[in-house]
């Protein structure tokens, strides 16, 4: 078994429930620490950043674990940097979001910040999903000889004939 088929293999469907759950944890920590950052003074612009780059983090380690079911060290900081081009997409979205809401209502309160930045980081996600799906966290695909050499388990329906299990080895 090659060490790409020795990893756990999480159908799309989970993937999709479980990536919504890590969604809505993050964005409640994003959009928490916006708001408790933006009450506290600071400008939204910077609140922004602050509050992203600490739910990002946050995310990532928990897609990494739980949505794609990755653990151990191998790949941990390359995984983070590649989140980070991710965290560049979310925080364009989220900036040039609030930017706009700067012009268009300048007085904006803290509730209607928060809710355009949430407007913008929902639209962001699936482009977040499918980077960390296809990019970020992908399966290399089984190796050539691993499918050529065929099935090495006797077990296997492969060797069934006429409803008897062969060994991999029997000559008839």
């Amino acid at each position: 078994m090659s060490a790409a088929s020795s990893l756990p293999r999480i159908r799309l469907s989970q993937q999709i429930v479980r990536f919504a759950g890590v969604g809505i944890v993050s964005t409640a920590l994003h959009l928490g620490l916006f708001a408790a950052l933006v009450r506290g003074g600071a400008p939204s612009q910077l609140a922004n950043g602050v509050a992203l780059v600490i739910a990002t983090v946050c995310n990532t380690a928990l897609n990494r674990a739980w949505t794609f079911g990755v653990s151990g060290r191998r790949r941990l900081v390359s995984q983070h940097g590649q989140a980070l081009v991710i965290f560049a997409i979310t925080y364009a979205a989220t900036t040039v979001a609030l930017a706009v809401l700067g012009a268009l209502v300048p007085g904006a309160g803290t509730a209607v910040q928060t809710a355009v930045v949430a407007a913008a980081n929902v639209l962001s996600t699936g482009a977040r999903f499918v980077a960390m799906r296809r990019w970020i966290f992908r399966v290399p695909a089984e190796p050539a000889s691993a499918v050529l050499s065929g099935p090495t388990d006797r077990h296997d329906p492969a060797y069934v004939i006429d409803g008897v299990l062969e060994s991999p080895h029997d000559d008839r």
